[in-house]
């Protein structure tokens, strides 16, 4: 499903994020990407999503170079993902059933199928009741909750998390796992990036480990 062959990622000023780094994810796999702060696996998630441009390699995504599509064409690729960004990128001015809407709104589902859509998966991540609060009402574990809702509303094939669990205390940490590994049952295929060891230990779920841009052996 997806594969990234030889990437490489140059900043500008010459900061190389990525170095001919190849990797394959199975349809319905959950995989791991660890490395330490920097190591370059937000870099990853971002050329796999279609957010950045490698500067070298291709990235297929169902048989389709993403790296060869034009901009008109890519937000229509991303409506088969789900993204968990890091740093949430809620909107604090709205509240919780219309941040988890808006990815429908901007493909233009109705309004019913958007209602039905937004309470089903805010209860699958345990917020419905909380459809009318703002965000900042919430404990960092339930923004996190949250940002799963809104990546998973519109049934994505591939869900894509960075550092999903960074914030939180180890109960939450499991949770939020927890969550992701009752997606992976259903079809969905995931890509983590964590550099918490501790959180994936004991999961029968494939790793990879980046240093420094490039995958360790």
């Amino acid at each position: 499903m997806i594969t990234v062959s030889h990437i490489s990622k140059r900043y500008p000023g010459g900061y190389e994020a990525l170095k001919d780094v190849s990797a394959h994810v199975a349809p319905g796999e959950m995989l791991f990407l660890t490395g330490h702060s920097g190591a370059g696996k937000s870099t990853l998630l971002k050329l796999v999503a279609g957010i950045e441009r490698p500067t070298g390699g291709s990235v297929v995504i169902n048989g389709q170079n993403i790296t060869k599509m034009g901009p008109a064409s890519l937000p229509f690729l991303r409506r088969n993902f789900g993204f968990i960004f890091q740093d949430h990128k809620l909107l604090f001015d709205r509240n919780v059933f219309d941040n988890v809407a808006l990815p429908l709104i901007i493909s233009g589902f109705p309004r019913r199928e958007i209602a039905r859509r937004v309470r089903a998966a805010l209860d699958k991540v345990g917020l419905l009741g909380r459809e009318k609060v703002g965000p900042v009402t919430l404990s960092g574990g339930e923004q996190q909750r949250l940002c799963i809702a809104r990546a998973v509303v519109n049934r994505p094939a591939i869900l894509l998390a960075d550092e999903p669990t960074g914030n939180l205390d180890s109960a939450y940490a499991g949770e939020i796992i927890s969550m992701f590994k009752a997606f992976n049952q259903v079809g969905v295929t995931i890509m983590i990036a964590t550099h918490d060891l501790a959180l994936i230990h004991g999961l029968q779920a494939r790793s990879i480990h980046l240093d420094h841009g490039r995958l360790a052996p």
